[in-house]
């Protein structure tokens, strides 16, 4: 019925469905691509030559210890964090897919690494919301949800020892030709796959607006994260912000479509969103006490 109604809208309505459909094209063209296709080869090409183990040793005598991962758990935290939404999510799917990562330790990952990338944070959402002080909101971004990440290990997931692969004894090392070959067709494939779902849930605020009115300005970023913030500009600071760390309905869609092969659970992915959206809302709110 849903898409039904919206499939009716938009024949009623053209022009604005126009508008919302290219407004979801012209994010995705300007944002998405740039800042995440390259990644994803990059990421692909590294999982597909099995050459994530170099690329973590630095990094585990800190995060080894903090959060108990294997080498390529490591490798999918990092990604995750420093790439962004949704690469935290296909890494760990890539890595399980090639017989690199446990589910177990992916569905732990999975719980706390799949975020709005700090490209996109401090490029796109601080510059909307006019803060120049950017310290603490990078902590409420990114600060949060490591921390839960490291709360988890140590209560949730405590007597749960995470395997080391270092090679995939299923899927050998790729060379250097075919890795590219393969890591470009799924990049471009998951990045049109992006694309889709942000063209999609653009156009569904178009029934949202013709039921709720104004007041649909406020609902949007709940369905679509970029458009919706696009839309509120800087006029509900503390709302875009506790906004972020649930991503909207779009990024549960998209994380969904990267995990889907995985066994990996959504209902547990979204029951971990609402967590550290509750959580960043509490933190925000003592943040914006101290400064009123």
């Amino acid at each position: 019925m849903v898409f039904i109604g919206l499939f009716f809208c938009i024949l009623r309505y053209p022009k604005a469905a126009l508008y919302y459909a290219f407004t979801g094209l012209d994010l995705w063209y300007k944002k998405l691509i740039p800042s995440l296709l390259p990644f994803m080869i990059l990421s692909g090409m590294m999982i597909r030559m099995q050459l994530t183990g170099g690329f973590v040793r630095w990094f585990k005598p800190v995060l080894g210890p903090l959060l108990g991962l294997s080498k390529n758990g490591i490798y999918a935290t990092i990604i995750g964090f420093l790439c962004g939404f949704p690469m935290g999510a296909r890494t760990i799917a890539e890595l399980m897919e090639n017989r690199m990562l446990s589910r177990k330790e992916g569905e732990y990952l999975l719980a706390f690494i799949n975020n709005i990338g700090p490209a996109y944070f401090c490029g796109f959402v601080l510059p909307l919301l006019q803060i120049d002080r950017p310290f603490p909101y990078l902590f409420g971004m990114y600060g949060l949800p490591f921390f839960y990440g490291v709360m988890l290990r140590h209560t949730f997931y405590r007597n749960v020892n995470f395997p080391e692969y270092e090679k995939s004894e299923e899927k050998p090392m790729m060379n250097v030709l075919q890795a590219l070959d393969e890591s470009i067709r799924a990049g471009l494939i998951g990045i049109a796959g992006l694309g889709g779902y942000m063209i999609l849930f653009n156009l569904f605020l178009l029934p949202i607006r013709l039921l709720f009115g104004q007041m649909a300005t406020y609902l949007a970023p709940i369905f679509e994260i970029s458009g919706g913030l696009a839309g509120l500009k800087n006029r509900l600071p503390f709302y875009s912000l506790i906004c972020l760390p649930f991503g909207g309905i779009s990024c549960i869609a998209q994380t969904y479509g990267c995990i889907s092969k995985t066994g990996l659970s959504l209902q547990r992915y979204t029951f971990h969103k609402i967590v550290l959206t509750l959580l960043t809302a509490l933190y925000y709110m003592f943040l914006f006490g101290l400064s009123s």
